[in-house]
């Protein structure tokens, strides 16, 4: 069931990914109409919300049955008593799933509007409400207080300031409006803080302002798979190359109980404070984050014995994460992707940088993980290609937990190759809307296997480094 239209690239965009989706080996797999089928599907599925919202439980402050109940008693405080299940995934231990009630059809729109932008209007559908930054316009008379329509602006046409706009718009739900248009609009600057609440948007679910912020941290299922696939061990020195905001870096010293030495690099420094406020916050002290270019962490010569950050010498790290710069395709709900052509194939070169300078950081017989969040075959299984052709030492390693598919063809990887890749693919499940009703049919089994299918797209390849040469 689509509720919204399907994602829209520029035109040279569209081309490519069509070849990609009907390549020749994916083409004798299924055939032409299944292909093109599963292809039409994904598109679908990028313009919606997953089905569920995940979040992983901080276990170095607390068990996850606490935080469950803490948790459970919010949303029914949020949802005004609607009994909506909060899941335990049997394979991932630490993470709560929390069903996405949607698409509600039968909102009544109201006459006054409010437009705001499409990354505002994405978080909305996954439970934000929506700050003042993210408003683009409003109607003329707006006051706080006043019932409003949030439609979001998905092409980035509408003019700031605006009193009404009549180009592409999508309907998220209504809201209380917390400011007046002019307060919205202030002449002195923009206004922080929250601009409309959201009471009944068109995708139900919670919103996680300022809620168990120590305990909890909003991430998607296959970003938690990453690091319980890097399996980092107590006392082991890690690297997480492209480690902003930190997620995956916070959770990779909370399953080494926070003992050994986490590295985090990321070359823009706002991102390398947020690691730092995150690694604060959770209260994990085995995070070390660095300002500095994943390319250049590699050094040639030996380095000051007191030196803690990059470059680092070679063979220095038991374990890599290379969650790689990427162009975002797998990202969800997007209605217009915005990249041109030359973008989305700029990230293949510089992915090769910096796998080159992980393998060479990489000790013998440590482990490599490799992903993206996107769904081109070209920064996906042909990196896996490149890489085992490349480098000799590097072997594909079986991942646990295996919760995605496997690998998709196009990049002339054997059948028993694409077994030990992980890609989740959103089209793997129909596209369905969740009811309360429905969702108490349910059973916990279908809701878990719904939940590890209807996710963002993604991708994860484990290598495993036999030797120094």
């Amino acid at each position: 069931m689509s509720f919204f239209p399907k994602i829209v690239f520029q035109y040279e965009v569209e081309e490519y990914l069509t070849k990609v989706f009907r390549n020749n080996e994916l083409i004798t797999a299924l055939g032409a109409q299944e292909a093109e089928k599963k292809y039409q599907s994904l598109l679908s599925h990028l313009s919606h919300p997953p089905a569920f919202t995940t979040v992983r439980v901080n276990t170095h402050l607390a068990s996850v049955k606490h935080v469950k109940k803490l948790l459970f008693e919010e949303i029914q405080k949020q949802f005004k008593g609607l009994c909506v299940p909060v899941l335990e995934h049997p394979k991932l231990q630490d993470i709560l799933l929390i069903p996405v009630i949607g698409p509600r059809p039968d909102l009544k729109k109201h006459a006054s509007e409010v437009i705001v932008g499409a990354q505002c209007g994405y978080a909305v559908l996954r439970g934000a409400h929506v700050y003042v930054p993210g408003i683009v316009s409003t109607s003329r008379f707006v006051k706080a207080g006043d019932l409003v329509s949030v439609y979001s602006d998905i092409e980035g046409k509408c003019k700031r300031g605006a009193k009404e706009f009549n180009g592409v718009k999508v309907f998220l739900g209504n809201g209380i409006s917390e400011l007046s248009r002019s307060e919205i609009f202030s002449s002195s600057g923009p206004l922080k803080g929250l601009g409309i609440r959201m009471i009944e948007p068109v995708y139900l679910s919670p919103s996680f302002d300022n809620v168990l912020p120590s305990h909890l941290f909003l991430q998607n299922l296959p970003s938690v798979v990453v690091s319980h696939v890097l399996n980092p061990q107590p006392g082991e020195k890690i690297l997480d190359m492209c480690a902003a905001p930190g997620g995956k870096t916070t959770h990779l010293a909370t399953l080494m109980h926070d003992q050994g030495e986490v590295i985090a690099m990321d070359k823009i420094a706002n991102k390398v404070k947020k690691i730092k406020q995150n690694a604060e916050l959770l209260q994990l002290n085995c995070i070390k984050a660095f300002c500095y270019d994943g390319t250049k962490a590699l050094s040639v010569e030996k380095t000051e014995d007191k030196q803690e950050g990059p470059p680092f010498l070679p063979e220095s790290f038991d374990r890599i994460l290379l969650d790689a710069p990427c162009s975002g395709m797998g990202q969800r709900p997007n209605m217009a992707y915005s990249s041109t052509l030359k973008e989305v194939t700029s990230y293949q070169p510089l992915q090769r940088k910096l796998f080159t300078v992980a393998m060479k950081l990489l000790k013998p017989g440590g482990v490599l993980v490799y992903s993206t969040c996107t769904i081109t075959l070209s920064e996906n299984e042909e990196q896996v290609a490149w890489a085992l052709k490349t480098f000799p030492c590097l072997q594909l390693h079986p991942q646990e937990p295996h919760i995605g598919g496997e690998g998709m063809k196009g990049a002339g990887l054997s059948l028993d190759q694409l077994k030990l890749l992980q890609r989740f693919d959103p089209s793997a499940v129909t596209l369905r809307g969740m009811d309360i009703n429905s969702l108490q049919d349910s059973r916990e089994d279908d809701l878990i296997s719904l939940a590890n299918k209807d996710c963002i797209g993604f991708f994860i390849a484990k290598f495993i480094k036999l030797n120094s040469k």
